[in-house]
């Protein structure tokens, strides 16, 4: 059976070409790159050019902007609690409601362990930041805002370099998780007021560990990570070569890709969209559709369980993802659609489908050719159940 890959926002299958670029440093060139002799050399090397390779994606003005991490949630982290030890004054920080847990988790984190405010910015029905209450919620009290530049799972675009404007104006830090928007989005960081911005390499074809964090020239920052001088004292640890120099290369295939994530990509992302709604009754795309990532599909499927439809998808060989999670048995609908204020009924039946520029226009009609079969078999399993028996969570 022929296997589909539609999952890329979770995380994505390393380029060959990446691949090919590591593969020399775990073996012939494995000298610490901060070493000053021969063996350390080529390693040291190669750390600068994916610096640069970084530099290039993003736009950012100077490659010592980049300091390298092991993932996006080292990456916010680092960014949230800097901002809170360089401007001890002030306790606010601002957020939105449907950002990664990476944030959420940590800003309920600091509510409870310090006097700290989160002011989370509500969303309207599409998934749109709510202005008004951003506005409303910066102060001198704020020390940082920290908001995605897209959306995990509906792929709704927010306009950072606007919030980023509005939080010098009251001089906040801005923090941007650009994790799902590098190498999708283009960006020109030099050009704007971000101070600092996170990225993953698993997310555009790169390795798993490793990420980075841009930090703007002239911007204070307080290390998370103590020990060593690496990366000029910002993340102390022996740099981890392999992975550095695989992101560097994931970053520069990027930018090659970059076209072709805003035409093709988008292409198949419509076309199954659109198949999807003519075949299937009483579903709905979700997320903004003028300013949304060319890659995701949100799609909401009314009265059935999006655990039932992964599992027949998993069988018929597709994989895809739910913003659901399984909780004390009961199956909870994502906090980016309750802050949506979807109703529930569609809530608990949505489905990510998110591409790549390795996805097909086969891999398309496969989910076309399944997809309304299993949202009728749900949904008879759904309608038979006895009154106030719980909906199936799949086939049995």
């Amino acid at each position: 059976m022929r296997s589909v890959y539609l999952d890329n926002n979770a995380t994505t299958r390393v380029d060959p070409e990446v691949v090919e670029a590591m593969l020399p440093f775990f073996t012939d060139q494995y000298g610490n790159p901060s070493s000053a002799h021969a063996f350390g050399s080529p390693a040291g090397v190669a750390v600068r050019r994916a610096r640069r390779q970084l530099q290039a994606l993003i736009g950012a003005e100077f490659d010592y902007e980049i300091a390298f991490t092991s993932g996006g949630t080292e990456s916010d982290n680092a960014a949230i609690l800097s901002a809170l030890e360089v401007m001890p004054e002030r306790t606010g920080i601002v957020t939105s409601a449907v950002e990664h847990p990476a944030v959420l988790t940590l800003c309920a984190h600091l509510e409870k362990t310090r006097s700290v405010k989160v002011h989370r910015i509500p969303v309207d029905r599409l998934g749109r930041l709510d202005l008004d209450a951003y506005k409303a919620a910066l102060s001198p009290r704020v020390a940082i805002v920290s908001i995605m530049w897209a959306n995990n799972e509906t792929g709704t675009i927010f306009p950072a370099i606007e919030l980023a404007n509005l939080a010098k104006e009251v001089g906040a830090l801005f923090h941007t998780d650009a994790v799902q928007a590098v190498g999708k989005v283009p960006m020109d960081l030099k050009s704007t007021a971000i101070d600092m911005l996170s990225l993953s390499g698993h997310k555009l074809h790169g390795p798993k560990g490793i990420g980075a964090l841009y930090i703007k020239r002239g911007v204070r920052f307080h290390s998370l990570i103590k020990g060593g001088h690496q990366e000029r004292g910002r993340r102390a640890g022996t740099e981890n070569t392999p992975g550095i120099v695989g992101l560097g290369k994931a970053a520069e295939l990027a930018v090659q890709f970059m076209d072709d994530e805003n035409t093709r990509v988008r292409s198949l992302r419509d076309r199954l969209e659109k198949g999807v709604l003519k075949r299937v009754p009483y579903a709905i795309v979700t997320g903004d559709p003028l300013k949304r990532l060319p890659n995701t599909a949100n799609i909401a499927f009314d009265q059935v369980e999006a655990d039932g439809m992964l599992r027949l998808l998993s069988r018929y060989g597709i994989a895809c993802s739910s913003g659901s999670a399984c909780s004390s048995g009961s199956l909870q609908p994502s906090h980016v659609l309750t802050a949506m204020d979807f109703p529930r009924s569609a809530a608990h039946g949505t489905i990510r489908f998110s591409f790549s520029r390795h996805n097909s226009e086969e891999d398309v009609g496969r989910v076309l050719e399944v997809m309304p079969g299993i949202v009728e078999k749900l949904r008879d399993m759904y309608c038979s159940r006895s009154p106030g028996e719980e909906p199936p969570s799949g086939p049995t």
